[in-house]
């Protein structure tokens, strides 16, 4: 490990002495690569610099401890010794996650999808649930939502929604989310203080450029048709609303959130960019899912990953067995110690997989 971080510090230091080079400065594409590759590699590098000056420390501390005779000095170069131990030790550990392959669309934004599952109407409202909870966590870490298209019910619940969530590193603080929602609750509906189990349906798709995805005309129809609304003022009067059908997969995307007819196929384009990547994402994971170790996962979203259980004031992820029992704070988007929990175990478990 050590001589694989030596080669990547000769590395980071030419790239420290690239983005002060007038000339590279001048190739503007060139030299955004080489910050964002420095960047990149910044917090590895800040943590190898203090294992190395730890590891100078330690080595010293070692020394005289062999050397001295003086009780008192000998004790004190023994307790710096076994400290600086300890300390090395965590930064090894440090050091093996910064190293481990990053995700490729970790800094990427995401489509969020969430759809109403098994319930009826109460699974319409905790889909409502579900996007609230989004949204004030997207609020809290200064995220930008914008809604691509929404279905509502006649109760205030979901039958489905689209969002575009903008920021930094949005798709490694979402990816965990995919899969099965499911609630334990008494329904605003339910007269008889029952308790009903219902679920939602969340995906999470990392937003896909043009060049990521390669979409040819022939392959698609798109169809105009009026927004479908509440009634009054948000019925609009004009074909602004977009249906693209892609034939090779079968997906079909719909925007009307915007009364622009070309703003809603530029969002209706991403959205369909994001779930062609993502249809052949799943293919690949099915291919492999049999013998799949990870038990956190990011794909398959036919697993139940969570349960949120209101009588208990309980929130469950069934992937790592962590329960919080903050339900009204965790639904209101204080979800940052779930997701944390989870990319800590998703990293533990890479770690585990690169010693076998």
């Amino acid at each position: 490990m050590i001589e694989k971080l030596k080669a990547i510090k000769e590395r980071f230091e030419q790239l420290s002495k690239d983005i002060s080079d007038p000339e590279i400065i001048a190739d503007i594409k060139t030299w955004q690569q080489k910050v964002k590759d420095h960047s990149a590699l910044t917090p590895l590098m800040e943590e190898f610099e203090k294992y190395e000056k730890m590891n100078k420390n330690f080595n010293e501390a070692g020394e005289m401890l062999e050397i001295e005779t003086d009780p008192e000095l000998k004790a004190m170069a023994e307790e710096e010794y076994y400290s600086l131990k300890e300390q090395l030790k965590e930064s090894e550990e440090k050091l093996k996650i910064l190293l481990l392959p990053k995700d490729e669309n970790d800094e990427k934004n995401v489509i969020l999808e969430i759809r109403g599952g098994a319930g009826g109407e109460e699974s319409a409202l905790f889909a409502h649930s579900l996007l609230r909870m989004y949204q004030m966590y997207c609020d809290k870490n200064r995220f930008k939502v914008e809604i691509l298209n929404i279905e509502e019910t006649e109760l205030g619940g979901l039958k489905e929604v689209q969002a575009l969530i903008e920021g930094k590193n949005v798709y490694s603080k979402f990816k965990f989310e995919s899969g099965v929602h499911r609630v334990q609750r008494v329904p605003e509906t339910e007269s008889q203080g029952r308790v009903h189990t219902s679920t939602a349906t969340v995906a999470i798709l990392p937003e896909m450029e043009d060049a990521d995805v390669e979409i040819d005309d022939k392959d698609i129809r798109i169809d105009l048709f009026r927004s479908s609304g509440a009634g009054g003022q948000k019925v609009n009067k004009t074909e602004s609303a977009i249906r693209i059908t892609h034939f090779p997969t079968g997906i079909v995307v719909t925007c009307q959130d915007e009364r622009s007819q070309t703003q809603n196929k530029e969002k209706a384009f991403a959205m369909l960019r994001a779930k062609i990547f993502d249809f052949y994402q799943q293919q690949k994971v099915a291919e492999y899912s049999a013998n799949r170790k990870s038990q956190v996962g990011t794909g398959d979203r036919s697993e139940r990953i969570r349960t949120y259980n209101f009588p208990q004031g309980r929130v469950t992820d069934h992937r790592i067995g962590l329960s919080l029992y903050n339900i009204d704070g965790f639904m209101n988007g204080d979800i940052d110690e779930m997701i944390q929990a989870l990319t800590i175990a998703d990293q533990q478990q890479k770690l585990a997989s690169q010693e076998e």
